[in-house]
């Protein structure tokens, strides 16, 4: 059972997203998509990225969020907005926690 902090709540459901979405969607897959004719290949490194940065936490974290990095990327190729992708990481990390809590 895991019980967060404020400060957990605070970095889990504000800093991360805007942060990660910032660097891994604006950043890296931007850069890569207008480098590249086809959106698969950018979302496909942006989600490894995502789930690289993750590592930190044990292979285990980083190999469940490649899916949600997926998701991610999927909507940033879709929106172009990383604002929305930060709001449904936020939205991703809640539900988390509240799974995690009980």
């Amino acid at each position: 059972m895991y019980a967060p902090s404020a400060w957990d709540g605070v970095r889990l459901l504000l800093l991360s997203p805007l942060l990660e979405e910032t660097v891994v969607r604006a950043g890296l897959q931007e850069w890569l998509m207008r480098r590249s004719s086809a959106a698969v290949w950018p979302a496909l490194a942006s989600a490894a990225a995502f789930s690289l940065l993750h590592l930190g936490s044990g292979w285990q974290a980083a190999l469940a969020v490649l899916a949600p990095g997926l998701v991610l990327a999927m909507l940033y190729a879709r929106t172009r907005s990383w604002r929305w992708c930060a709001l449904a990481h936020s939205g991703m990390n809640a539900f988390a926690i509240s799974v995690c809590s009980f």
